[in-house]
């Protein structure tokens, strides 16, 4: 299995990965998993995005998002090829992704809402602690995300305050990432520029 940091070149998979969404939101009666390829093109390219392969076949993918000026951070958008799905391949792809959202964006809170049993228990193993809504951000872009979802009328009946998804967060920004002190690349010129 290889788990790596997605970029530009990785655009090719763009297309079969928005067809595994659809198929998911169908599977799962919910709606909510359409992507824009253009948009998840720019996750790889600023290498906000993880992507698994097993024997050079396309196994999986999740995003980073960021809200409130890096305030927050979601992973977003995990899915995995059926045929690979029971595997633990999910698990990986979360824990990667989980890393790379601590390292790029150590000060942020890393949150999300599911109402997966699966995902709630990766996010368990993480670190995460379920929050009521009001916890997470208030960013209108990420509610908006919701609004292809079949209980959209229920998160805005309740005024974004509780929905069938179960809130969850991970805010220790004291871990061993965040002690890490961002590395700066100085840009040296020849002498006389």
């Amino acid at each position: 299995m290889i788990l790596r940091v997605a970029n530009a070149a990785d655009a090719q998979y763009v297309e079969t990965l928005c067809q595994w969404y659809a198929e998911s939101a169908k599977s799962r009666g919910v709606g909510i998993a359409k992507r824009d390829p253009n948009y998840l093109i720019k996750k790889m390219d600023k290498g906000d995005a993880i992507i698994a392969f097993i024997d050079e076949q396309l196994a999986g993918f999740c995003y980073i998002e960021t809200f409130e000026d890096n305030k927050f951070v979601v992973n977003s958008g995990l899915i995995v090829n059926t045929e690979l799905r029971k595997e633990g391949l999910g698990r990986a792809i979360k824990h990667r992704v989980f890393e790379l959202s601590r390292t790029k964006y150590p000060a942020a809170k890393i949150f999300g809402i599911t109402t997966s049993a699966a995902v709630m228990k990766i996010n368990n193993e993480l670190g995460y602690r379920p929050v009521t809504f009001p916890e997470l951000t208030q960013s209108d872009d990420f509610w908006k995300g919701c609004s292809s979802c079949k209980n959209y009328g229920i998160l805005m009946e309740n005024e974004r305050k509780m929905c069938l998804c179960t809130g969850m967060v991970y805010d220790k920004l004291d871990d061993q990432y965040g002690q890490i002190v961002q590395e700066s690349i100085e840009i040296l010129t020849p002498q006389g520029q």
